[in-house]
Formats: structure tokens, C-alpha cells, sequence
């Protein structure tokens, strides 16, 4: 091959990679397909076991060792597209404890209300004992930074004599949230757009006759 040749070649390579896009990008897309692809099968009634990376590869339209390459089993896969369910925290104002209460308690109702999110919950949820150990990824990725939040905020009220000295943080934390979830998980009560509001008010006022 002549100098010239291989000049040529060299420029053509070149001129191909420049036109390849970036493989990051092209990376994400395919992250975003696998895990889309999960949560579909899922949400169509596809339990864990019964899910599969032959089935989730088919549906995303790529390879098996794409998906191996990021996930080294299926259930580390399950958790991470579980936990892209959920939206990112919102920012609480810090102007005081009832109205960051209220945006927290806010945006759970919000997730709640998604009838794709509520079906896929509520099959992973009816894995849980077979599959610990995707729960217990899902709740440390996805649930426990949202109690944590709630947390924080009650701290910080207890701090500023917004709230009483002697508050337990974590009944605080149950009543809370596990209203909520009464209310958007099990049909009880009316659903009104000031839900969040309601309970917290109420658990800021008590139940108890002044």
C-alpha cells in the first residue's frame, strides 16, 4: 500500500468516526429502552419470576450481554427500574415545617396517582418474601431517602420550636406518610386535591380536645 492509500484510509476512517454519535449517549439510550422494557413486562402482569432477561432483551431490542453488562442479575435490574418510578424529591423551602410536610406528602400522592406506578408496586410488593433482596435495594434506593426527607423536617421543627421537644421522629414519620397510604394505596377516605394538606394539619393539630 502507498502512502498515498494510506493517507486516504486514515482521512476516511476518520470522516466515518466523526459521524458515529458519542457512545455515551448511545449507552443511555439503551439503558432507558432495558429499563422501559422491564417495567412494560411488569406492568403486564409479568411477575418477577416469570420475568426474564431472553424476554426483557426481545422487548428493549438488544443484545442479552447489553443488559449483562450493566446489571449482573435480574433482580439488581427489577430494583433500579422500580426505583426510576420514582420521581426526583422535591425541594422543600425550608420556610416551615407544615409547608415542607405538605410538598413531601404532596408528591407521594402525585406517585401514587400513576396507574402504571400503582401496578407495577403492587406486583413487586407480592414478591417481596421470594425476592428480599430486591426490596431491600428498591427501599434503600427508592423509599428510604423519602422517609428521610419527612425526617429531616420534622428534626428541623423540633429544632426551631415549631414542634414540641418530646416528638418522636419516627411515629411522626408513620402517621404521616402512613395516612397517605391509606388513603391512595387502599381507597380509603376521599382523594381531594388538598389531601396532603389535610393530614397535615390534622397531625400538627392532634387528635386531642384543648
Amino acid at each position: 500500500m502507498t502512502t498515498q492509500e494510506m493517507t486516504n484510509g486514515t482521512a476516511g476512517q476518520a470522516t466515518a468516526g466523526a459521524g458515529r454519535p458519542a457512545g455515551r449517549p448511545r449507552s443511555e439510550k439503551a439503558e432507558k429502552a432495558i429499563i422501559e422494557a422491564t417495567l412494560d413486562l411488569i406492568a403486564e402482569g409479568m411477575g418477577v419470576a416469570e420475568l426474564s432477561i431472553e424476554a426483557i432483551a426481545s422487548r428493549a431490542g438488544v443484545g442479552k450481554t447489553t443488559i449483562y453488562r450493566r446489571w449482573s442479575n435480574k433482580e439488581d435490574l427489577v430494583a433500579d427500574s422500580l426505583a426510576a418510578l420514582k420521581a426526583p424529591l422535591p425541594p422543600v423551602k425550608g420556610v416551615s415545617v407544615r409547608e415542607d410536610l405538605i410538598t413531601l406528602l404532596a408528591a407521594m400522592q402525585t406517585e401514587a396517582g400513576h396507574e402504571r406506578t400503582r401496578c407495577l408496586m403492587n406486583i413487586a410488593m407480592s414478591d417481596a418474601d421470594r425476592y428480599p433482596r430486591l426490596m431491600g435495594r428498591f427501599v434503600k434506593t427508592a423509599v428510604e431517602p423519602r422517609k428521610q426527607a419527612v425526617r429531616d423536617v420534622v428534626r428541623r421543627g423540633i429544632d426551631t420550636g415549631e414542634l414540641r421537644p418530646d416528638v418522636d421522629v419516627e411515629m411522626a414519620l408513620g402517621m404521616l406518610s402512613g395516612t397517605m397510604i391509606w388513603y391512595t394505596k387502599w381507597g380509603n377516605g376521599e382523594i381531594t386535591d388538598d389531601l396532603a394538606e389535610r393530614i397535615v394539619d390534622q397531625a400538627l393539630t392532634g387528635l386531642a380536645a384543648d
